[in-house]
C-alpha cells in the first residue's frame, strides 16, 4: 500500500490518519452502509459474518466478525462481537460513535474500553484524508487495546477498505 495510516498516541486519545485514493462521498458512503461495510471490515482473514446496522444518530452498527484462515493459529473460528452507536452524522464529513465490545444480542460488554470516534473525512484533490479521532477513558484504557493488537488490525482493515474503493470506482 502506498497510502500508510499515521498513528499518534496523545493520553488518553488515539489518532489514526490515512489518505484514500478515493473521493469523499465513496469513503463516506462505505462506512454507512451495513452491506459495503461487510466487504473490507476487519483483519485479513476475518469476515463479518453479521452485520445489522441502523445509520442515523441514536442508531447503530451491530456486527460479528468471524476468523476464517486457519493459519491464524487459536484465533481460527474466533467470534468477535462489536457495537457502534452513532451520536452525530454530518454527510459527508463527519460521523461521531461510542464503540463497544458487546456479546451476540448487542449487550454491550462491561469493563471494556469504549472510546468515542470521531472520524473526520477531508477531501484533497479527489482524495479522502481520513482522521479517526479515539477519546478513551483514560491512557490505561487505550493501552489495552493496543495490547490487543487493535493497531495491526486497523491498518489491515484500511488497506482492505483501500482495496474495496478501488474496485467501486
Amino acid at each position: 500500500m502506498t497510502n500508510q495510516m499515521i498513528t499518534r498516541v496523545e493520553g488518553e486519545v488515539l489518532v489514526l490518519e490515512r489518505e484514500f485514493n478515493a473521493p469523499r462521498e465513496l469513503v463516506f458512503k462505505v462506512f454507512t452502509d451495513g452491506e459495503h461495510l461487510k466487504q473490507w471490515w476487519g483483519p485479513r482473514g476475518w469476515e463479518v459474518t453479521v452485520s445489522n446496522m441502523d445509520f442515523r444518530p441514536g442508531g447503530s452498527w451491530h456486527y460479528c466478525m468471524k476468523c476464517l484462515d486457519k493459519n491464524q493459529g487459536d484465533f481460527y473460528g474466533m467470534e468477535s462481537w462489536g457495537k457502534s452507536v452513532y451520536q452525530e452524522i454530518e454527510e459527508p464529513e463527519k460521523i461521531v460513535l461510542i464503540d463497544y465490545f458487546s456479546d451476540a444480542e448487542g449487550t454491550i460488554a462491561e469493563g471494556m474500553p469504549a472510546p468515542i470516534s470521531t472520524m473526520t473525512f477531508v477531501e484533497q484533490d479527489g482524495k479522502t484524508k481520513l482522521i479517526n479521532r479515539a477519546v478513551y477513558d483514560s491512557p490505561e484504557a487505550l493501552k489495552t487495546v493496543l495490547d490487543m493488537g487493535m493497531e495491526e488490525g486497523i491498518t489491515q482493515t484500511w488497506d482492505r477498505l483501500e482495496e474495496y474503493l478501488a474496485s467501486k470506482q
